[in-house]
C-alpha cells in the first residue's frame, strides 16, 4: 500500500536509463532524514531540469505516465513531488528548491495569480477530478445514478469510510459538505480514515464503502469504482496548472506545460481518473 497522500511530500524521479526507457522512483525526501539515500535523492531533485509541485488529484491522474513518456521523448528529467492540498500553497511560496509548474484548484491559483505567486499568461485549466463511490473488489455495484439511489445505497454500509477533512484535504472537505452534511444523507454511517484516504482504509478491509476522488481509487485492485457521484451534488474539484513566479527553468516549465495540456495527452489523464475540459 502507498503511503498516505495527503501526509507526505514525495519527489517521483523520472530518470533516463540504459534502455532509454524512462523509469519512476519513488524516493521519499523527508527534511530531517540525514540518510545517505535522502541526500542523494534531494540532491537529483535540486538538478531535474523540470520541478512538478501537485496534490494527489493530479499525482495519481496520469500525470507520472506523461512525464515519462516527456522524458523519453525529450531526455528532460522531471520531478514531481506530492504535497498534500493543505500544505501546497505554502509549497509553491516557499519549498526549496522551487517547482517550476505547479497544479492548484482555480480558486488557490486565482489567489495565487493576484499575489504575483505564476508567470503571467500561464494560468490555463487542466481538469475535473470527481468524487466516487468505491466498493470492495467483487462486491455488487449499486445503482447510484441518482441523489436518492446513491443515499438509500450508502445507508445499507456497515461503514462508508472518507477521508479526513481535519488533516486540510480538499477531497475530505468536498465529500463531507457537498454529500455527508447534506439532509438526504441523514442516518450514513461515514467515519473518517484514521490512517490515510477513505479509499485506503477500504483497501486494509475497514468498512464496505468508501466515498472518494475516483483517481484514488482506480490504483487499487483491491476495490473497485461504482461510479462517479451524482453531477447534482457538485462533488468535484477542478484543477488549474501554472509555472510558479519562482520557476528556474521557464522555458522547459512551458514545454512541458503544453506537453500536458494537448489534445493527445487527454486519454492518459482521463484512464487516472482526471477529466479534460474541453
Amino acid at each position: 500500500m502507498r503511503p498516505t497522500l495527503a501526509l507526505q511530500s514525495i519527489p517521483m524521479f523520472i530518470l533516463s536509463v540504459r534502455s532509454s526507457l524512462a523509469v519512476a522512483l519513488l524516493i521519499p525526501v523527508l527534511a530531517a532524514a540525514q540518510s545517505p539515500e535522502a541526500k542523494e535523492a534531494a540532491a537529483r531533485y535540486a538538478v531535474a531540469d523540470i520541478r512538478v509541485l501537485v496534490p494527489g488529484v493530479v499525482y495519481n491522474a496520469g500525470l507520472l505516465d506523461l512525464a515519462a513518456a516527456y522524458t523519453k521523448e525529450t531526455g528532460k528529467k522531471v520531478a514531481v513531488s506530492l504535497v498534500g492540498m493543505g500544505a501546497i500553497v505554502n509549497g509553491v511560496k516557499s519549498a526549496n528548491p522551487p517547482a517550476d509548474v505547479i497544479a492548484l484548484p482555480f480558486e488557490l491559483m486565482s489567489t495565487l495569480s493576484l499575489d504575483g505567486g505564476i508567470v503571467p499568461g500561464t494560468f490555463a485549466p487542466l481538469g475535473r477530478s470527481e468524487m466516487g463511490l468505491a466498493v470492495r473488489a467483487g462486491a455488487p455495484h449499486p445503482d447510484i445514478s441518482t441523489v436518492e439511489k446513491l443515499a438509500a445505497a450508502l445507508r445499507t454500509a456497515k461503514a462508508v469510510m472518507r477521508s479526513n477533512p481535519a488533516g486540510g484535504s480538499m477531497v475530505a472537505k468536498v465529500i463531507e459538505d457537498k454529500v455527508i452534511k447534506r439532509p438526504e444523507f441523514a442516518g450514513v454511517n461515514s467515519p473518517v480514515s484514521t490512517q490515510g484516504e477513505g479509499g485506503q482504509a477500504l483497501v486494509r478491509g475497514e468498512g464496505d464503502m468508501a466515498l472518494q476522488a475516483i483517481c484514488e481509487i482506480l490504483p487499487y485492485k483491491q476495490i473497485e469504482l461504482v461510479a462517479p457521484l451524482p453531477r447534482e451534488l457538485g462533488a468535484w474539484i477542478d484543477m488549474s496548472a501554472a509555472v510558479s513566479a519562482r520557476a528556474m527553468h521557464r522555458d522547459d516549465a512551458l514545454a512541458f506545460m503544453k506537453y500536458l495540456l494537448r489534445p493527445e495527452s487527454n486519454t492518459a489523464w482521463k484512464t487516472k481518473g482526471l477529466e479534460r475540459f474541453n
